[in-house]
């Protein structure tokens, strides 16, 4: 199946190179790399480069600039390397300080402005009294403070009248009432520890403001100018700051971000005296890029190998499928890839994934319109999920159209199969009930072919490998599989057709020796490789082979009645949408009609298909993944 063809390559040169190959290395869209610790720790000698990167420091820096100024930094590209990490810290971190500096003159003036705008707020509720301020604030027997008191503060204040103290309000907003209130000095702390714990906010009346209100709120109003005059040359200041650094730290961070990869590049370089290789895989295709790549490097070396010639290292796996399938990749990969050299089961899952989905969500209108969801979603938002959909939705169409259904409607098909293709009704009818158990039948003599098709290819899989005993001695290998056919098929001919298969010999051939077999498998597996029948003694390996065998025996049963579910969701489906139809004779007029039957329709669409697709996923991991997949393989990775 489609498992893509990998080389070994390795890249060698002297160390005073180390930097020119790196440049050329990290640029390269189809190198799979090894880390140098796969290498180093299994032979003496050699040597990693992996150290601290100095990058990440001044590029923390740089986010650190873009999040605090709201200001993104335009990249430009850079394809040498010339640079002074010292010079671009100093610089960055000069910046950095200089454009720190203004904000925090421009939060200083902020903060003033809305100070100023408090107080002002106040002294225009003040404005009709004829007297100084300086007279208000410098009595010497009666305290005074203004402010505000959240509002649902001052309903609160009726718990304190006995204090000794006067509270006036002069306006009331959804938040607060700014308010003003007096007491003597011999009461000022108690009648201040009375308000703080209200959450009175003081506001204090600049010691610049002076006369009546009526003049206080002229020198608020010109110092607010005057505030908001100088805020405006603090944000030009900043933006021209930013403007002369923008080039600058546009350079830097391209230069930085091209470091940083040849930095990171060094973990997968090997160093062996005054040379250094770099391992990694390829696609045979990609040979002559790797070539062109360093032709004009002098002193290099490239070899070219196959992909399992060295031992130490695990060969990637990249799937490689046709069109239809590609999509599905998706879901092996959720259960883990292939190792190298095994079988991609990705075509098998888009088959039998698309027949089962398709059975289960049998719907012409329907499916047809899953597939154009799936269409949008993959053409707009680029889900690989979407094109699944297309897929399975073409699947549910065809099989919609086979038992009759569109959008529910059982009947309206029925004039395609009589007038055009002269039958004389449908060919499957659902909602029959004389038809119910044969579709489950129909459904669990499926799911048998699909396990007696796993467990061939477990069998297949484990001959390539050469693993005698996991091939003819597990439950899932030869064994397995002459008991599995001779019972399920003995029982089918005798229920069906009145033959009976079943005698003392061919129970004693099909199920005595696969389940003694099966017994005995590890035993037998350690005496084929030279070891004892059973280091630990035969009593325990019996308890707990005898369970195990029972659990396997039940798993056969458990698995091949889970395909009953295909059988009951092509049931429940069409009893779904019997149901939208009830509710649309309950309509009153064709408005309300038409309504119940967009959202019944898309209701039972979203409900079944998240519900089908699961299930079928479950069917696909749990019935047929677990006989013949391990998923142990490693992901095919480029740089990034």
């Amino acid at each position: 199946m489609a498992i893509a063809k990998t080389e070994l390559v390795n890249i060698s040169s002297d160390l005073h190179n180390l930097d020119s190959v790196l440049e050329r290395f990290v640029d390269l869209k189809c190198f799979h790399p090894v880390l140098s610790s796969q290498i180093v720790d299994c032979v003496h000698g050699l040597t990693s480069f992996t150290s601290d990167n100095p990058c990440n420091v001044i590029l923390n820096e740089l986010i650190e600039i873009e999040k605090e100024f709201e200001f993104a930094i335009p990249l430009v590209e850079v394809t040498t390397i010339d640079y002074s990490l010292d010079k671009m810290n100093d610089y960055v971190s000069t910046t950095h300080q200089k454009l720190k500096s203004l904000v925090n003159q421009k939060k200083d003036t902020l903060e003033l402005i809305r100070k100023y705008e408090d107080a002002l707020i106040q002294v225009k509720n003040i404005e009709s009294l004829d007297i100084s301020l300086d007279d208000v604030f410098s009595c010497d027997y009666v305290y005074a403070r203004v402010g505000r008191l959240p509002t649902d503060s001052v309903e609160k204040l009726r718990f304190y009248r006995s204090r000794p103290f006067i509270f006036k309000s002069f306006s009331v907003d959804k938040d607060y009432s700014w308010c003003m209130y007096f007491t003597t000095n011999e009461y000022e702390r108690e009648v201040d520890n009375i308000f703080s714990s209200l959450f009175f906010e003081r506001i204090h009346i600049p010691d610049f403001v002076h006369g009546t209100p009526v003049d206080a709120k002229l020198t608020l109003a010109k110092e607010i100018e005057v505030a908001s005059s100088q805020l405006d040359k603090i944000q030009v200041s900043i933006n021209d700051a930013l403007e002369d650094s923008d080039h600058d730290l546009s350079v830097i961070m391209a230069e930085l971000l091209f470091l940083n990869k040849i930095y990171e590049a060094k973990k997968y370089v090997v160093g062996l005296g005054d040379k250094f290789t770099i391992n990694g895989f390829i696609e045979p295709k990609d040979e002559m890029v790797i070539k062109d790549k360093f032709k004009d490097l002098e002193d290099i070396e490239i070899q070219i190998r196959p992909a399992d010639s060295d031992k130490r290292l695990k060969t990637p796996t990249k799937l490689k499928n046709r069109w239809f399938s590609r999509p599905f990749e998706m879901f092996v990969e959720m259960y883990g890839l292939p190792s190298y050299g095994d079988i991609d089961p990705t075509p098998f899952v888009a088959i039998t994934y698309s027949l089962l989905f398709g059975i289960m969500f049998a719907d012409l209108g329907q499916g047809i319109l899953l597939s154009l969801i799936g269409l949008i979603l993959f053409k707009w938002k680029k889900l690989k999920l979407g094109e699944i959909a297309i897929r399975i939705g073409l699947s549910s169409a065809f099989f919609g159209l086979l038992f009759g259904s569109f959008f529910g409607n059982e009947e309206i098909l029925t004039p395609f199969y009589t007038k055009i293709l002269g039958l004389a009704g449908k060919p499957i009818e659902v909602m029959n009930s004389d038809f119910t158990m044969t579709l489950i039948i129909i459904a669990v003599l499926l799911g048998s072919l699909l396990i007696v098709m796993s467990i061939s290819i477990n069998i297949y899989i484990n001959f390539k490998k050469r693993r005698i005993p996991e091939m003819f001695f597990s439950h899932n290998g030869v064994s397995g599989l002459l008991f599995y056919l001779f019972v399920f098929g003995g029982l089918v001919l005798k229920l069906k057709f009145g033959v009976n298969i079943f005698s003392w010999l061919t129970i004693s051939l099909f199920v005595g020796i696969p389940l003694l077999l099966i017994f005995f498998k590890e035993p037998l597996e350690r005496k084929i490789h030279g070891g004892r029948l059973f280091p630990s003694g035969f009593g325990g390996f019996f308890v707990e082979g005898f369970f195990e065998l029972f659990e396997v025996l039940l798993s056969y049963i458990t698995n091949t009645m889970s395909f009953m579910r295909v059988g009951g969701f092509v049931i429940a489906h069409a009893g779904m949408m019997l149901v939208v139809y009830s509710l649309m004779q309950m309509g009153s007029s064709v408005i309300s009609t038409s309504i119940i039957f967009v959202v019944g329709n898309l209701f039972v669409m979203a409900l079944e298909s998240m519900i089908v697709g699961i299930q079928v996923l479950r069917l696909e991991f749990f019935e047929m993944f677990s006989r013949f997949y391990e998923g142990d393989g490693i992901p095919f990775k480029i740089l990034q």
